[in-house]
């Protein structure tokens, strides 16, 4: 049977995008089309088919894109195909082929449905007037194209649960692809300007790391840092960068910024992390994984799929409010757990079984 990979947009890192790399090798006859592809060649040439938005300014601009968007999805070009597997945050399981394959199967690996048009409340994008409105048509098409695939998968059981509440369908869960193997690295993977900017740095520094956006949380490793009295490594880069910098102002002396550190770079700061701070209300979490991986205890949100990765007094600490007192419990609980309980837990997470379990799925 061949098949075509759907996915909402390809960027240059993420969860998402890896779980494209871990479909891409299962099915290596498959086809991907998405709005835009932020990683040209990755896939091979000509393997990813963007849209007509890609050569537009609205390209990577989704809000505005977003009224074209919807009516791209429901008439994909033609294509001979059994199948169509798609992974989606927004609205890619819209997907639909022109053509004789019109009505094949889907398959919809979900992330989440659209968190600021179902869940505005832990989404600030969805908390503006405006988006509010559009938010009821919405989610009544939405509800309504959910009720296509032949089945729905999970990226945890906290997003299953919130299908389930959204979209009134039943999914299975599979969690996603993680390179445990990839750590905890070596030293000798970095670039001379890497050694020299990795022992510039603090040590028994809590980290955070991510994309610089506000769910995110990255404000909360901070926060971590000043309630225990501990330097804080920030990694990453995005739109909250200035906010973060001037958290970093208040508290002179005590935050160190590495701006968009490579891959080789991340598993050195995940090895030299006395604790890695995860703060978001995430789908899933694939970084307290790799920290976990590391052997670098995690302190995660209490709610959210963090709390389905990291075991509470084993491998690290939940928060369940963000007050400083329950943040340096929660530092304190995580710096005293074993680093190889860390590597077990991670293990459990391993990406190599993937393909293999959403093929199985599949059929």
């Amino acid at each position: 049977m061949t098949g075509v990979i759907v996915h909402e947009w390809l960027e240059s890192v993420g969860g998402g995008e890896r779980v494209v790399d871990a479909l891409a090798a299962e099915f290596p006859d498959a086809p991907i089309i998405c709005p835009w592809d932020d990683v040209e060649d990755r896939y091979g040439p000509g393997r990813v088919r963007e849209s007509w938005l890609a050569a537009t300014p609205l390209r990577n601009h989704k809000a505005a894109a977003l009224p074209f968007l919807l009516p791209w999805w429901r008439s994909l070009p033609a294509m001979d195909a059994d199948w169509l597997l798609i992974g989606t945050h927004l609205f890619a399981h819209h997907a639909r082929l022109r053509g004789p394959s019109r009505d094949i199967p889907k398959y919809v690996y979900a992330y989440s449905p659209g968190r600021y048009i179902w869940e505005p409340d832990i989404d600030e994008r969805g908390q503006s007037a405006l988006v509010r409105a559009a938010s009821v048509p919405l989610r009544s098409i939405d509800r309504k194209r959910a009720a296509e695939p032949v089945k729905v998968a999970a990226v945890s059981n906290f997003i299953a649960e919130r299908i389930e509440r959204c979209w009134d369908r039943e999914s299975t869960v599979i969690y996603p692809p993680v390179d445990v193997a990839a750590f905890p690295g070596s030293d000798d993977e970095l670039t001379e300007d890497e050694l020299r900017e990795l022992e510039a740095l603090p040590a028994g520094f809590i980290l955070g790391a991510s994309r610089f956006v506000p769910y995110k949380r990255v404000d909360l490793a901070i926060a971590a840092g000043v309630a225990a009295d501990l330097p804080v490594v920030i990694a990453g880069d995005g739109p909250e960068r200035e906010r973060l910098l001037e958290l970093a102002r208040r508290n002179p002396g005590r935050v160190t910024f590495v701006h968009r550190p490579s891959n080789a770079m991340l598993r050195a700061l995940y090895r030299r992390a006395a604790v890695y701070v995860f703060g978001a209300v995430e789908d899933f979490g694939i970084m307290p994984v790799e920290a976990m991986a590391a052997g670098t205890p995690v302190v995660g949100n209490a709610i959210g799929g963090a709390s389905e990765t990291v075991v509470d007094g084993v491998t690290g600490a939940l928060f369940r409010s963000t007050d400083a007192a329950e943040l340096r419990r929660a530092v304190e609980v995580a710096s005293a757990v074993d680093p190889a309980a860390c590597r077990a837990r991670a293990a459990e997470f391993d990406g190599s079984t993937f393909g293999g379990r959403i093929r199985e799925w599949m059929a």
